[in-house]
C-alpha cells in the first residue's frame, strides 16, 4: 500500500517544488506516467506481489528505462520523463525491500 501511495505522493512533491506556478499540469503529466504499468495486462497473473517488476514487464526492462532517463533532456517532455524515472526507481525500490 506504501508503494502505490508513494507513486502519488512523491510526483506531487516534486512538481510543487519544481513546477510552483503550473504543479498540477505537470503532477497530471507526471501521473500519466503510470501508464507504463499496463505492461502488467501481459502478465498472468496480471498482479504478483512477490513478483519483481523490473526487468519482467515490457516497459520496465534496461532498454526503454535508459529511453526514460534521455528523455529527460528534452524540455518539452521533461515532466512526463520524470514521472517514467520516479515510477522506475519506486518499483526498483520495492524490488528491493521484498
Amino acid at each position: 500500500m506504501l508503494h502505490l501511495a508513494l507513486h502519488f505522493f512523491v510526483p506531487f512533491i516534486l512538481t510543487r517544488w519544481f513546477y510552483p506556478e503550473r504543479w498540477f499540469g505537470a503532477y497530471l503529466i507526471m501521473m500519466m506516467s503510470m501508464m507504463i504499468d499496463l505492461d502488467h495486462l501481459f502478465a498472468d497473473p496480471i498482479y504478483d506481489s512477490n513478483r519483481c517488476s523490473i526487468g519482467f514487464h515490457p516497459m520496465h526492462k534496461v532498454i526503454p528505462i535508459v529511453g526514460y532517463i534521455a528523455l529527460c533532456a528534452i524540455p518539452k517532455l521533461r515532466a512526463l520523463s520524470i514521472g517514467l524515472v520516479i515510477h522506475v526507481l519506486l518499483d526498483g525500490l520495492d524490488c528491493t525491500l521484498m
